[in-house]
Parts: structure tokens; C-alpha cells; sequence
């Protein structure tokens, strides 16, 4: 059935609930893991409060501690799959979900999604509305 999953995560409670799910099914049907977390490049004009206080150097090595700690938790986690973890930055998160799913031959993506209906779904949007809009393999969404 599928023989590469990838399951992208944010370090978050709600991805971690994918990731679980997502290791799960690889032990059931025998399959390996890709594990992705995507890390946005640094801007010098943000909203985001703990950028602008940073330096570009500051910010990279926080990133990246926060890139090995989530992906670390999820290696131990998937003890008994093979698992491959990969960090990325990219400006786009579900673009660089879609290119990792092309280029490591992930057959399924497991990820979460918050749920959100009506315009608060429409206004927000999310990571994962834009993988199933723009993704041609399939996508398993874990609420």
C-alpha cells in the first residue's frame, strides 16, 4: 500500500497527535517515515515579535534548536520504523511539504489540521487546505 509517509510537524501538541498517528500506521503496514519541519527564513520586517528581537545569527540558532528538538522527539518516538528526518526553510511551508513529499518518493502525507469552519477557515486558511489544493499525492488529515 504505502511505503514512505511523510508526516510534516511544527513541534506543536496538534501536529504531535498526527505524528503519532502517522508512525502508527507506518509500524501496522511496514512502511518507513519521513519526518519534516519547515522553518520560515528570517525577516527583517515581522509581526512576529521574537524575530525582531533577534539577529539573523540569533534567530538561525534558536531555529535550529527548536528543529532538533522537535525532530529529535519524534526520531525516539518512531523507534522500530526507519525514520528519516529532514528540516527545511522555506517561505512556504505546504510548498515545501509538497516539493520533500516529490523528492524523497513519499507516497502519503500525514498531517494535521486544526478544523476550522465557516470564515474563520476562509479568512486564516491553513498549511494543510494548501497541501490538499495544490498536492497530487494522497493526504491523510488527522483532526
Amino acid at each position: 500500500m504505502y511505503t514512505n509517509i511523510l508526516i510534516p510537524t511544527d513541534g506543536s501538541e496538534l501536529a504531535g497527535k498526527a505524528v503519532e498517528h502517522g508512525i502508527a500506521l507506518a509500524k501496522r503496514i511496514g512502511a518507513k517515515v519521513t519526518v519534516l519541519t519547515v522553518l520560515p527564513p528570517f525577516h527583517t520586517i515581522t509581526t512576529d515579535t521574537q524575530m525582531i528581537e533577534d539577529t539573523p545569527a540569533q534567530y538561525k540558532a534558536r531555529m535550529q534548536k527548536h528543529a532538533e528538538k522537535t525532530l529529535g522527539a519524534v526520531a525516539t518516538q518512531a523507534a522500530g520504523v526507519e525514520c528519516e528526518t529532514i528540516q527545511v526553510e522555506h517561505e512556504h511551508p505546504y510548498q515545501a511539504i509538497i516539493d520533500t513529499a516529490d523528492a524523497k518518493g513519499c507516497d502519503l502525507i500525514v498531517m494535521a489540521s486544526h478544523g476550522r469552519h465557516g470564515i474563520s477557515a476562509i479568512v486564516l486558511g491553513s498549511e494543510t487546505v494548501k497541501v490538499l489544493t495544490h498536492c497530487k499525492i494522497p493526504v491523510l488529515v488527522h483532526r
